[in-house]
């Protein structure tokens, strides 16, 4: 017998089971994204390696080690895209899409890094993403934030905290990154090799360590915020004001940093203690020199990822399972079976966001009432011969004490609706 092939390590099936908690995921994020005037591109999986060197830098981890890079038959160097950002502001550029123009857009796919498969990090990943160009002010930075807010709330998700920083502009970071590599120099015995690498290549980056034997020195380390140059401290200052005028609750953590030089004032994350060292379920900030890094002219950009793993595995911690099929339709012999198929027809017609599965293939009443269980149906239709005989359907509650009852073929749809909506949710609305 031949081998049996398997997926790749880190790259996943999902299954059916798995599907309807992905499509309850894509269609809340569509609407949120869609509520806020966002407009969805997307972008190819493969990419040419330069943008990813050029964007995310050539001596990240990421370029160096994780990239899946490869020639194909023409000599090019090809990259399965690691992230959506560099991607979005490169097609911006190369549709005219930014130049003296307000975009707001969104994205949602696949991504690849060749790393170490553990719980919410995988070789394929998925991500989405909303990136805004042509818009300097706090203003939509916040927008971000609030849009991202509004998402947990549509999902049901609960504790998660923001967390905030403004990076300032390029030049009074280089004046504060000069400081930062004089104090950690000051320290450097104490340091692990992956900081003491970060030391000489991204000394910001120490910052973000998640190593507690450097906690006390990070917390000495100089702020960044008594650092900034007067303009962003105002547009941080603004910032505060338009979340604190909204409600938006949050932590401004100094500590909260990006490695990248075209990253610029805002950044924010929103983390959550119930998933462990993977706990940052969505990151995102300005980064307004990516798109001259890139080729275009200057624009002002901010956006936020954020990993959908990671935000179905805290919809799974916090016991807010999708949606399963409303109804099972049961039919008992082929007039049934006739007539049922009519009727689930109508029904459909009549309930567009019902969600009907009418049996197929001959088994007994108990037989389908089993698979209607298996289903995770709340509601279970019945049509045999003495409902034929009767002109009527019986109506059986899945999920709820409550009898059975019988009503006429004409009432059925009236009747769906009213013990569909008074019916107890499976999930948090």
């Amino acid at each position: 017998m031949p081998k049996r092939i398997q997926s790749i390590r880190g790259m996943h099936d999902i299954l059916p089971a798995r599907s309807r908690a992905w499509q309850h995921l894509d269609a809340t994020f569509g609407q949120c994204f869609a509520a806020y005037g966002y407009h969805e591109i997307r972008l190819p999986i493969v990419e040419p390696t330069e943008l990813f060197a050029r964007s995310i830098g050539e001596v990240t981890d990421i370029v160096e080690k994780e990239m899946y890079t490869f020639e194909d038959r023409n000599g090019d160097s090809l990259t399965l895209r690691p992230e959506g950002t560099a991607s979005c502001a490169r097609a911006g550029i190369e549709h005219g899409l930014l130049h003296n123009q307000q975009q707001r857009l969104w994205y949602a796919g696949p991504m690849f890094r060749h790393e170490r498969p553990q719980k919410g990090r995988y070789r394929q990943f998925h991500q989405a993403g909303a990136e805004t160009f042509g818009m300097a002010g706090p203003d939509i930075d916040a927008e971000l934030i609030v849009m991202s807010a509004r998402l947990w709330r549509r999902l049901g998700l609960e504790n998660l905290r923001l967390e905030i920083n403004s990076l300032g502009s390029s030049a009074a970071r280089a004046a504060y990154r000069e400081h930062l590599v004089e104090y950690l120099s000051a320290h450097e015995p104490r340091l692990d090799t992956e900081s003491r690498r970060r030391l000489d290549e991204n000394p910001l980056r120490v910052l973000d360590s998640k190593n507690p034997e450097l906690r006390e020195i990070i917390a000495g380390a100089p702020s960044l915020l008594n650092a900034l140059d007067d303009e962003s401290a105002a547009h941080f200052e603004q910032l505060r004001d338009l979340l604190d005028g909204v409600g938006i609750v949050y932590k401004t953590n100094p500590r909260l940093v990006r490695g990248l030089d075209y990253y610029s004032r805002t950044v924010f994350e929103w983390i959550s203690d119930d998933l462990g060292a993977q706990g940052t379920v969505c990151a995102g900030g300005r980064y307004d020199g990516l798109v001259e890094q890139l080729g275009g002219r200057a624009t002002p950009a901010a956006g936020f990822a954020m990993g959908l793993e990671r935000i179905l595995d805290l919809m799974d911690t916090q016991s807010l399972a999708p949606e399963m099929p409303d109804v099972y339709f049961c039919v008992v012999g082929s007039a049934a079976a006739r007539a049922g198929l009519a009727l689930a027809e109508r029904l459909r017609d009549e309930l567009p966001d019902m969600r009907l599965i009418v049996n197929a293939g001959d088994a007994s009443l108990r037989a389908q009432l089993r698979r209607a269980d298996k289903a995770g149906a709340r509601l279970a239709l019945i049509l045999g011969e003495d409902e034929m005989a009767a002109n009527t359907v019986a109506v059986k509650y899945l999920r709820e004490n409550q009898a059975q009852q019988s009503v006429a073929l004409g009432e059925s749809p009236g009747v769906l609706r009213h013990a569909l909506a008074s019916a107890v949710p499976l999930i948090k609305q």
